[in-house]
């Protein structure tokens, strides 16, 4: 997903990202602060995703947002 897209549409997607990934606290959320990178990373830690698979439900979650 592009990063400008995710930044620009961070306060709507952020409520959907809690619901989706319910692992991630308000910090995670407040610290990601619609970076791709971030967000792909804080998966990774919370649920053990290798970084394709962070990036794959990233675009699946968030690609149509």
């Amino acid at each position: 997903m592009n990063e400008d897209i995710l930044k620009g549409k961070w306060l709507k997607a952020r409520g959907q990202v809690k619901e989706w990934w319910g692992l991630l606290t308000d910090d995670d959320l407040d610290r990601i602060d619609g970076n791709v990178d971030k967000l792909a990373g804080t998966l990774q830690e919370r649920y053990g995703y290798a970084r394709e698979e962070a990036e794959r439900e990233i675009e699946h979650r968030l690609g149509a947002a």
